[in-house]
């Protein structure tokens, strides 16, 4: 079996037929399975829900019911009991574009890669309309390593935006932490390094559904405080493992696109005058003093770096008014 696709699902039952249906959308039935994980679902629907999905496809889909563990620890039921060659992480709200197991299934032949990272598209929810994101820090369908170009750890960490060898999560021991925000990062940043061959194909597989209630729209901004955490476990690894230095540039450009403007502007959204954008700041600046002679600053897109220059002002409230001019 060339594939296994694992999807999570705890109370998203208004969305998951739609998100196993556009699975099943592609034809290699024999070369890939879905493994519904129910994570201790409290909504009444949604472990029956699966159970249903399963019966109506018994030779693709298959459910496992566990006591809540979280995102990651739901993750980590499903790679134990995967039978694939290669893991596809997609969320229960989720879609996937037609034929896009097949289409994966092909790259996986042909490049033989520890990563195949593809892009996405971002879908609106109330409007359906679909947006093509900029996923990847770098594009190369000749294999390469995060040794060949560091760039790629600015790739957008989201463990659906590629498949990964299952022997990867094996061999490195690495795993989703349980009960947290940021998971992703944690996680992803960790196997881009560990990886000896990544390819990264333009077709779009994945869409991404914009909705009120995930988590990045969610309202307990002090949990934002929690990327500071991720960061931290990030950087560690990387020094256990003696590649801090080689790769303390890209980690700190990281940290700049993460810590200092992603989560400023998610809580200064909410609250300009808010105490984590002080602790923010001096998170980057403790972490790397010298962050403002990084030379990954150089490539920031045109709106972080607007972002970036008004945070290195603290012109809050600016920063808040143009996002809620662009909407």
């Amino acid at each position: 079996m060339k594939i296994s696709v694992i999807i999570p699902v705890y109370n998203t039952a208004d969305y998951l037929r739609r998100c196993v249906s556009s699975v099943l959308t592609s034809k290699s039935r024999d070369e890939y399975e879905v493994i519904l994980i129910d994570d201790g679902a409290t909504d009444g629907i949604s472990p029956a829900l699966c159970d249903e999905l399963a019966s109506e496809n018994p030779d693709t889909v298959r459910v496992i019911h566990q006591e809540n563990a979280g995102l990651g620890g739901a993750r980590n039921t499903g790679i134990s009991a995967a039978k694939g060659e290669y893991l596809f992480f997609l969320d229960s709200d989720d879609t996937l574009t037609d034929g896009a197991v097949d289409s994966l299934i092909k790259a996986a032949e042909k490049y033989r890669c520890d990563i195949i990272s593809f892009g996405i598209l971002s879908e609106d929810e109330d409007s359906g309309k679909l947006t093509p994101v900029n996923s990847n820090a770098y594009y190369s369908e000749t294999p390469f390593s995060l040794c060949d170009h560091p760039e790629f750890l600015l790739s957008l960490p989201n463990a659906w935006g590629r498949i990964w060898r299952k022997k990867l999560f094996e061999d490195s021991g690495i795993r989703y932490p349980d009960r947290v925000w940021y998971e992703d990062i944690r996680t992803s940043s960790k196997l881009f390094a560990a990886a000896e061959s990544i390819v990264t194909v333009k077709e779009e597989y994945y869409r991404y559904l914009q909705r009120s209630g995930s988590i990045m729209h969610s309202s307990n901004i002090g949990r934002n405080s929690e990327i500071i955490d991720a960061l931290e476990d990030v950087i560690a690894w990387y020094k256990v493992r003696g590649l801090f230095d080689k790769y303390r540039d890209i980690l700190c450009r990281l940290c700049i696109d993460h810590v200092y403007i992603a989560a400023s502007v998610r809580v200064l959204r909410a609250d300009s005058k808010h105490p984590l954008l002080k602790t923010f700041r001096e998170y980057l600046t403790a972490a790397f003093p010298d962050y403002r002679a990084n030379p990954y600053i150089k490539s920031l897109p045109k709106t972080k770096r607007l972002v970036y220059f008004l945070l290195e002002k603290k012109m809050y409230r600016t920063v808040a008014l143009l996002f809620s001019i662009k909407g």
